[in-house]
């Protein structure tokens, strides 16, 4: 009886080794956190872009990458909590959108690689050392927008030849607004525009900002990128159609959904590109040395059907621009 419990015993043992090595031997399933700032039904197609990169970089979801997503809603006070969240369950790279949570995110962790997409400036931010040499632990795709509020505006005033006044929706919350405000004020000042900045830092506040620019007469309205607009960009494309207000974004996503005009980068590019620099940093370089990228292509959308709404006449000169023309 001893010598058959001595044997149970021995196979036992030597099945769960050879159980232990066979786990030891599979190779571990890196895992990607994402920290989206909209919602998953207002930018499910960025997320769509992020898992046709991966796989073209042959990157199958479940067989050899994981993916941790997480949507704030354009909510800042979510930011910390969910770049927290993913960095107490330790992934290995950390992608995060936008310049708010991107510094939640120097602010959570120093030694998880970090990816930003979508950021304002990330040297004046404090996010990098430098574009070429970021240093630390983060790196990625900036959007370049400072330099774009004078063209966004340079638009307008085409479009309105005759206009004086412009307001410019900014969220107090976003530190980067700061650097745009003072770029769109300086592009003002050229065009001989008075400019009207006036504040959003919730949902709640979009129709009160609206009537706020229509009883301050501003003739039309540039829209500074930020998480807050980029989640309702519906409720905001129909507040500007309410007022009869020409506006002009920063994404296609706005014209797309009734818009009337929007000048910028890709985001469904920018974020795609993202899966190269994970793809780097999961074969081992380090976000230190690989540079911050910057869009080197800018698209020009109008919506003819939203100009017609408002009354408004497109000059030819602008729409012989515009790389595409929403009829």
């Amino acid at each position: 009886m001893n010598k058959r419990k001595l044997r149970s015993f021995a196979l036992c043992a030597m099945l769960f080794a050879l159980c232990q090595s066979a786990e030891a031997q599979q190779p571990k399933v890196p895992r990607v956190g994402y920290v989206f700032a909209t919602t998953s039904s207002a930018d499910s197609d960025l997320l769509i872009a992020i898992r046709q990169g991966l796989r073209e970089l042959g990157y199958v979801e479940g067989r050899n990458i994981a993916l941790e997503v997480r949507w704030a809603e354009g909510r800042y006070e979510r930011f910390p909590a969910l770049v927290a969240e993913l960095v107490h369950d330790r992934v290995d790279v950390l992608v995060v959108a936008t310049t708010p949570i991107a510094l939640a995110a120097k602010n959570a962790t120093s030694t998880i690689p970090v990816v930003m997409v979508a950021v304002g400036d990330p040297v004046e931010s404090g996010l990098v050392a430098s574009l070429a040499r970021p240093g630390g632990n983060l790196t990625g795709l900036s959007l370049l927008n400072p330099e774009l509020h004078g063209k966004r505006l340079e638009l307008l005033k085409e479009v309105l030849p005759r206009m004086s006044r412009v307001a410019t929706l900014i969220n107090p919350g976003n530190p980067i607004h700061a650097v745009f405000l003072k770029e769109t004020q300086a592009a003002a000042q050229t065009l001989a525009l008075r400019l009207q900045p006036v504040e959003v830092r919730g949902p709640e506040d979009f129709a009160k900002a609206f009537a706020a620019v229509a009883s301050g007469h501003a003739e039309a309205i540039i829209a500074l990128d930020d998480p807050l607009t980029l989640g309702y960009p519906t409720e905001i494309v129909a507040l500007a159609a309410k007022h009869q207000l020409p506006t002009i974004y920063g994404f296609r996503e706005f014209p797309e959904v009734g818009g009337l005009m929007s000048y910028g980068a890709n985001r469904r590019d920018m974020y795609r590109r993202t899966t190269v620099f994970v793809d780097k940093i999961l074969k081992g370089a380090k976000p230190a040395d690989l540079p911050v990228e910057q869009p080197t292509k800018f698209e020009f959308i109008i919506n003819l059907k939203a100009a017609k709404q408002i009354g408004l006449t497109i000059p030819l000169n602008v729409l012989a621009r515009a790389d595409r023309v929403i009829k």
